[in-house]
């Protein structure tokens, strides 16, 4: 890269990290501002423009503040207090921001539940929350009724939209106890004692590897996510954000809210993402800039043609996940301006930017700022998946292009604190002690990346969906990407799963297809875009992916299915034959099990 070219990019990246330090500036974990404050602001500042729209209405922020200080008003009537927990589960609409923001009024705070949990899942969430009461609406009731007798606590619930008719005991509904409560601001001293270091939100990770965990997100590290990226994003209040992400997950609901709430700008939510009315729908709204999950991108360019793809206003996509293969291609073909990736964990204290908007990188850190940002790559083992330690006892840095576990130091300030989950021992597995000094403590990711040269970061892939395989790594995300475009191909989901006599983990996808599987096609094309030990012993052939709220695969169940027949229904395939891939027969899965075939 030329001089003038490199100048112009830390240029770049220094405006953008400027503005982002900017609006994060007066997070202080002692202050007794709230995130709740930062809103009473921006309404002081904005009242009459309109706030959001959703699929019902449009709300001024003044009236979304009135909707707020009901909820505040309501909790305090059901005698609820500071440092006591409400559950919300409610598709997107205003009602959900308003009713998290109003119960932090009230020192309250709320676990975000994922709408998409039934049965288990959703007692287990509720009941690691410690809420006594659950807010829901019409479209979520019903899941929640059958999960309460589950959760071994006594809930009560409260809808929006209910009917009388549905009415019982242990469940009533929520719109006339809300609206007749009063829209003044409830007093301060209602949150006092409570600081930026005091939770304001549990927001529950996916669950990929067990049940979901509720990470404790801290009024700070609320207040940072929505600060960081109306900062980040160079929004203004003349800006309209489209949100259809969930808004129980951080990008959603906090990193998509920030940049509209905070700068007098419109949110426009939708309940559910819909391939169909997407780009229509943006079109409609004038929207100007669209917060993204990587794998909806994906989705969208998997789509056939919609007529206003390209007829819309937007200048900018931001959020993460956005895989290298996805990226030119969305952007090309949806005349996407500018695409700003960034990666940071609910819980966690690293984050990364990419500001230059460089495709398939999830941030930068320029050598001139190595020592500022709380990110570093130490070399990692995958036998043990733990950090590798030299003979000091000390971990290591990696090389440039060297894969290693991204980890943050922590420290006792905004950006470098650590609140973890409400389960004291989970948090505790994700510190890592005596790293470079002894007594030093980091925050490990779980996420392998490498870094270049030029001081770009790349996502390589979890811990634990790396494997190993004929003493290679395996990169399931690699392997994904690779056969996405294989003939025939819609989806691909790519795993390791142990083999009989063999070391570490073979290779095995499931394939969402159109048509007939054509065996020797897709076999041609492994053989062509991977090397031998990361194409796939196995296949099956799947319906539909399964995916999480946030579009990222279920892989748990397949994992657990491996190549047994007994547990797989649909066609299974095993590496060999004429074809490159034929029908596991029960003779040849035995004599894989007894060892006799070798891989």
């Amino acid at each position: 890269m030329g001089l003038m070219a490199n100048i112009k990019r830390n240029l770049r990246f220094a405006k953008g990290l400027g503005r982002l330090l900017k609006r994060i500036k007066p997070v202080e974990l002692d202050s007794a501002d709230l995130v709740c404050d930062d809103w009473e602001e921006a309404v002081d500042q904005f009242g009459e423009r309109i706030a959001i729209r959703d699929d019902r209405r449009a709300v001024t922020y003044r009236e979304l503040d009135a909707m707020a200080n009901r909820f505040g008003h309501w909790a305090q009537s059901r005698r609820l207090k500071r440092g006591d927990t409400i559950a919300l589960v409610m598709l997107n609409r205003a009602e959900y921001i308003a009713a998290w923001l109003g119960f932090s009024k009230v020192g309250v705070a709320t676990a975000l539940i994922n709408t998409n949990l039934t049965g288990h899942a959703l007692a287990h969430c509720l009941s690691i929350s410690n809420a006594s009461q659950v807010v829901s609406d019409e479209d979520c009731w019903k899941r929640v009724e059958d999960a309460r007798a589950l959760s071994g606590r006594n809930l009560m619930l409260w809808v929006l939209g209910l009917g009388d008719e549905d009415e019982a005991d242990s469940r009533r509904g929520l719109d006339k106890p809300v609206r007749s409560g009063s829209s003044v601001r409830p007093a301060r001293s209602a949150r006092a004692g409570l600081t930026n270091r005091d939770t304001a939100l549990y927001i529950y990770t996916s669950g990929t590897t067990g049940l979901p965990k509720a990470a404790k997100v801290t009024h700070a590290r609320a207040r940072t996510y929505m600060r960081a990226f109306a900062g980040a994003t160079g929004a203004t209040g003349k800006d309209v954000t489209f949100n259809v992400l969930p808004l129980y997950h951080a990008t959603g609901g906090l990193v998509g809210v920030g940049p509209a709430l905070l700068n007098g700008g419109q949110l426009v939510l939708r309940k559910r993402f819909s391939a169909t009315n997407f780009w229509p729908d943006v079109k409609a709204s004038g929207a100007t800039l669209f917060v993204y999950i990587g794998e909806l991108c994906r989705y969208l360019v998997n789509c056939p043609e919609n007529p206003d793809e390209r007829s819309h206003k937007l200048r900018l996509a931001f959020g993460n996940g956005l895989r290298p293969d996805v990226w030119t291609d969305f952007q090309k073909r949806f005349a996407v301006p500018d695409i700003f990736e960034f990666y940071g964990s609910t819980e966690g204290n690293v984050s990364v930017f990419n500001f230059d908007g460089k495709p398939g990188a999830i941030g930068r850190v320029p050598g001139f700022l190595k020592n500022k940002i709380n990110f570093r790559l130490v070399r990692f083992d995958l036998e043990t998946e733990e950090p590798v330690r030299g003979p000091d006892g000390l971990c290591q840095l990696v090389r440039a292009n060297e894969v290693g576990e991204a980890i943050g130091r922590i420290g006792d300030d905004p950006r470098h604190a650590y609140s973890g989950y409400a389960d004291k021992a989970a948090s505790e597995k994700k510190i890592l002690r005596d790293v470079f000094v002894r007594g030093d403590r980091w925050f490990r990711t779980g996420d392998l990346m490498k870094q270049d040269s030029e001081g770009y970061v790349y996502f390589i892939d979890r811990i634990g969906d790396t494997y190993r395989w004929k003493g290679e790594n395996v990169s399931t995300a690699e392997v994904e990407q690779r056969l996405t475009d294989a003939p025939g191909v819609k989806e691909v989901i790519a795993y390791g799963v142990p083999v009989p006599g063999h070391e570490g983990k073979a290779g095995m996808v499931a394939l969402v297809v159109e048509g007939r599987f054509a065996a020797k096609p897709f076999a041609d094309w492994v053989d062509r875009e991977l090397p031998a030990y990361a194409r796939p012993a196995f296949v099956r052939l799947i319906k539909a992916a399964d995916t999480t709220g946030t579009f990222k695969y279920k892989k748990v169940d397949l994992v657990a299915d491996g190549f047994d027949p007994d547990r797989i229904d649909g066609p299974l395939y095993v590496r060999g034959g004429k074809n490159g891939y034929a029908r596991l027969s029960e003779a040849a899965r035995t004599a894989i099990m007894n060892g006799e075939t070798r891989f």
